[in-house]
């Protein structure tokens, strides 16, 4: 049993993605017992650019965010095949400066983030198993797909430029392949995240924003313990944005780069490690990222 659970911690310490527009996240497509459960908790921390909004008309931002996040997970049987739901609902605090026009700015304000809900589903190399089955079950290669949906609900204010939620929908659907090459898991992924139109942006002006094009690759090394760490990269493009019909000049071309640590505590507790950072931002919005989360998992036969 005790083999099992660190099998189960091991592909699912990532159970659900933290941070927003510009997330980075090894072990998206992996198999797990169906109907086990993951509640999670923890902070994360940005600096810079909006993580939840980098195609955001500002420049030289020097902006600090505190977040704490909670969030579930639950391993599905989607006709035969393996999937996941999860939900993210993050707390933020945010403060700092930057310039807008010319004009220098500052905010200081904590709300709601827009929470975010994904449905995934692995239909190849993952089929759903009971805790039993996924005993002998060896990955070789999965493929999968999932869409997430960020629902408007987050803190927003007309009358100011930068605020927490972005009063408008985006849906991001991605095809995810994974491949285990004996402890080495290589990972890739590449979506598209789609907005509706905000109506009320920064005093009733309208903006809307072409599709943001990414592709994501992980390189993943599982230790027997049942501890696994990464090292991360995530390229971003498109996302070019209109203001009242006006084309504006922000076509996103950005880098990342970060490393993920994750590791069992007991059979039922983890800790996940993770930092990210920009390595360039052809718009200049781009940010730091640290965080941890702390993950608790029951049912499913474990």
């Amino acid at each position: 049993m005790w083999s099992l659970l660190l099998r189960a911690a091991c592909v699912l310490a990532a159970s659900a993605s933290i941070a927003r527009a510009q997330s980075i996240e090894p072990r998206a497509y992996s198999n797990a017992p169906v109907g086990v459960n993951f509640l999670l908790a923890g902070p994360y921390y940005t600096r810079g650019g909006l993580s939840f909004d980098t195609s955001l008309p500002v420049t030289d931002p020097q902006l600090k965010t505190t977040n704490a996040v909670l969030g579930y997970a639950r391993a599905l049987d989607l006709w035969g095949k393996s999937g996941k739901f999860d939900v993210i609902v993050p707390y933020t605090w945010l403060s700092g400066t930057a310039s807008y026009r010319g004009d220098a700015i500052e905010r200081q304000v904590d709300g709601f983030a827009d929470p975010l809900v994904r449905l995934s589903v692995n239909f190849y190399g993952a089929p759903a198993l009971t805790a039993a089955e996924f005993k002998s079950y060896e990955q070789d290669l999965i493929v999968g797909a999932s869409l997430q949906v960020s629902v408007p609900l987050g803190q927003y204010d007309s009358t100011k430029l930068v605020n927490i939620g972005t009063n408008r929908w985006s849906f991001k659907p991605e095809l995810g392949v994974s491949k285990a090459l004996g402890a080495l898991t290589l990972e890739f992924k590449a979506g598209v995240t789609l907005f509706t139109t905000n109506d009320d942006f920064f005093n009733g002006n309208k903006r809307s924003q072409d599709p943001l094009y990414s592709i994501q690759s992980h390189a993943i090394y599982n230790f027997r313990s049942g501890i696994w760490a990464s090292v991360d990269a995530t390229y971003f493009a498109g996302g070019r944005s209109t203001l009242n019909d006006t084309l504006q000049n922000d076509l996103q071309q950005n880098w990342r780069v970060g490393g993920t640590l994750a590791f069992p505590v007991d059979a039922r507790n983890s800790i996940k490690l993770y930092a990210s950072s920009g390595v360039s931002a052809r718009t200049g919005n781009s940010f730091d990222l640290i965080g941890i989360v702390w993950q608790y998992r029951w049912g499913g036969g474990l």
